[in-house]
């Protein structure tokens, strides 16, 4: 469970009390206790109106609640209440009562966990510093693959060429020369050396001009040329993770991880019209080629031994240790999209389970603000959405304006909460927050 919890300096001020949206603090004996977010509520619901967000908290859809009275016979701790037909007591783990204690004594039991364990290892006279926006478990998610050094990758699509399965994509542009060089490896009589074709060697078999990868050669009254570019613009380059996401899709075990590794299958494959594992690539290199898988890595290292040029692509472990900037605007897209649930939301931050995380990279890919590292170029923006406040559902407390990192929202004449279209970047930082789940929200991201 994680909870906020009051630590021994509470005098019972009840500044949290007033703080708290959703009324789960109270006072006892002089000291203040609330919600332990235990998740019984949410199971014993029998109409499913109880949900846990992206914070670790729970809230009530008051659209779907009947207030049966289910939930406040279950709490363990008689947290929950029902006025007017309104549950109360459910904390969403918003963290206000956190910011409104003036003494400082209420804290996240997860950061008193952290702070006792550092403590300890201090007194054990270990150089020990704590740890800025980082997961409080000891060790770090892990994966093997082949990883592109982009500030030393020329683009050249030789790599994409030589890759046996199609797992590496390159971006350049088409029509324009790459120096990738394949055409002196294919051609059959010598006739190309440093991208200049002999015209006396070339027999014009045209096999460079089928096997470019950037149909950058041509032939012009019997003359086979290379279209040439000083400039080659912008582009990118991306590869499989080896994080095996379209293995665990597969229904019918076509996609295998042995031993850390990729392996296929075709025979399963065949007549196989769901696409599953296409879907749940989160690079987009994973496809289906006339009637066969491609876009797969097999680990085999045939780009790592051709890329001669720069040495961009190398075997690495990568590794990431639940760390995120402090560009971070708590939107929750990197919870909600983790496929497999290792991301929980915090003010600010997240918190990784490592031991979960596979390192797909896909929060990083969806990240709005690149807080979240990742090793692929691979990037999907927010195109559109919309984003609305019920004006039934919503119990004024503020939390949405205050999380909105664009200040789209705001107060109007009378005081419901109010969404401008035109700042509002469709994030859905307001819609975790939300202990009333009065937002209604969707958001559309640009196609690959």
């Amino acid at each position: 469970m994680i909870m906020f919890i009051s630590t021994g300096k509470c005098e019972g001020l009840g500044e949290c009390v007033k703080a708290c949206p959703t009324e789960a603090i109270r006072m006892i004996d002089g000291r203040a206790f609330s919600c332990i977010t235990c998740g019984a509520c949410m199971e014993a619901c029998p109409n499913k109106a109880i949900r846990r967000n992206r914070y670790g908290g729970y809230v009530v859809d008051r659209a779907k609640c009947n207030a049966c009275g289910v939930c406040e016979m279950t709490c363990p701790v008689n947290s929950i209440k029902i006025e007017d037909g309104v549950v109360k007591g459910i904390c969403a783990r918003c963290g206000l009562c956190v910011d409104a204690c003036p003494l400082g004594a209420r804290v996240d039991a997860f950061d008193l966990i952290e702070d006792r364990q550092l403590r300890f290892l201090e007194s054990l006279n270990l150089a020990v510093k704590p740890p800025v926006k980082r997961t409080p478990r000891s060790h770090e998610a892990t994966r093997v693959n082949v990883v592109t050094d982009t500030d030393r990758c020329t683009l050249c699509r030789r790599c994409q060429y030589y890759c046996p399965t199609g797992a590496i994509i390159v971006d350049t542009g088409e029509g324009v020369c790459t120096e990738c060089r394949v055409c002196e490896d294919v051609c059959p009589v010598g006739a190309i050396e440093d991208l200049e074709i002999d015209p006396e060697k070339c027999t014009l078999c045209l096999k460079c001009m089928r096997e470019c990868p950037s149909n950058a050669i041509y032939i012009d009254d019997f003359k086979v040329k290379i279209r040439r570019a000083e400039d080659r613009g912008e582009g990118s380059i991306v590869s499989c993770l080896n994080c095996g996401l379209c293995a665990e899709s597969c229904e019918r075990g076509a996609l295998r991880m042995v031993d850390g590794k990729l392996r296929y299958d075709p025979t399963l494959c065949r007549d196989c019209d769901e696409t599953p594992c296409i879907e749940a690539c989160p690079v987009g290199t994973l496809r289906m080629v006339d009637g066969e898988l491609r876009g797969y890595c097999v680990s085999c290292g045939r780009c790592v031994n051709v890329c001669d040029v720069s040495e961009a692509r190398s075997f690495q472990t990568v590794r990431w240790d639940g760390s995120v900037s402090e560009d971070c605007i708590s939107c929750g897209i990197c919870s909600e999209l983790c496929p497999v649930d290792a991301i929980t939301l915090r003010r600010g931050s997240i918190e990784v389970d490592t031991d979960r995380c596979i390192l797909c990279e896909k929060c990083g890919i969806h990240c709005p603000v690149d807080a979240i590292p990742r090793t692929t170029m691979k990037k999907r923006s927010i195109k559109g959405g919309f984003t609305l406040i019920d004006p039934r559902l919503c119990i004024g407390c503020g939390l949405c304006l205050d999380v909105c990192p664009e200040d789209a929202i705001s107060r109007d004449e009378s005081g419901l909460m109010i969404v401008d279209d035109d700042k509002c970047i469709h994030c859905g930082a307001c819609s975790n927050i939300c202990p009333a789940r009065a937002v209604i929200f969707e958001r559309e991201f640009a196609s690959d």
